[in-house]
């Protein structure tokens, strides 16, 4: 099996057997949350940034934001159940 160089095979994984937990899942989305939060501070430094890219970007980081709400409130256990 031929491997791109700096590749060896016990470091490779593969994405559709890898199981993410809501954990995992969590910390990722919160990561992603942050990153576009710089983002868009970086693009306020700019006297002329670009307006679409701006609101698409903050609809993205707002949509992130909910579902990270969402993935809280299903890892917390119903206590009326």
């Amino acid at each position: 099996m031929n491997l791109p160089p700096g590749q060896d095979p016990g470091s490779m994984q593969e994405a559709a057997n890898e199981v993410i937990t809501p954990a995992m899942r969590l910390l990722q989305l919160q990561t992603r949350h942050r990153t576009l939060d710089n983002k868009i501070a970086e693009m306020y430094q700019f006297p002329y940034q670009n307006q679409i890219l701006l609101q698409r970007l903050k609809k993205e980081k707002l949509r992130i934001k909910d579902a990270i709400e969402r993935l809280k409130n299903d890892m917390i256990p119903d206590l009326n159940a």
